[in-house]
């Protein structure tokens, strides 16, 4: 019982902002987190540690958000996002700063395919290496990789 509390403590932030990456919603990425590690105390026995912990622990949270919108058969809406993964400033005025350029990039961000915003949240806001994304989105690391320097290009191209 002592590992599980470790574990989650340790990743449950992590799985929180992976969630509200892809909800956008601070009530269902609780809720999602939540039953991501009610989930992962049934499953601990399938951790093969062939990945992280962390990466294994998203990899349940991605399916049970997927899940739960084909059982709402409702589309993702991915419109605002300012509350998403703020990091502290000194001042007020770099927080502002701060704020203001997130928001822009996480707007442009909306003009990219699902798959290509996925692994760009993945990588800035979940801080995830591109072999960790390429096992969660069961796909190579090199594909990751491609994909996000893509991404960043096509952000570029924006401005």
């Amino acid at each position: 019982m002592q590992d599980i509390e470790k574990i989650y403590e340790e990743y449950f932030e992590t799985v929180n902002k992976y969630l509200f990456c892809l909800t956008h919603n601070n009530d269902i990425s609780e809720e999602l987190t939540q039953e991501t590690f009610y989930k992962a105390v049934k499953k601990i026995n399938t951790y093969k540690g062939e990945c992280k912990m962390s990466v294994w622990l998203c990899q349940i949270a991605k399916n049970l958000w997927y899940d739960q919108c084909r059982k709402n058969k409702k589309n993702i809406d991915l419109e605002e996002m300012e509350a998403l993964c703020f990091q502290d400033s000194n001042t007020v005025e770099d927080k502002i700063i701060s704020n203001e350029e997130k928001i822009s990039i996480y707007k442009k961000m909306q003009n990219l395919d699902d798959k290509t915003r996925e692994v760009m949240y993945l990588r800035i806001t979940g801080e995830l290496s591109f072999k960790e994304i390429g096992v969660i989105l069961n796909k190579t690391e090199n594909w990751a990789r491609v994909t996000f320097y893509r991404g960043k290009n096509q952000l570029k191209e924006v401005d």
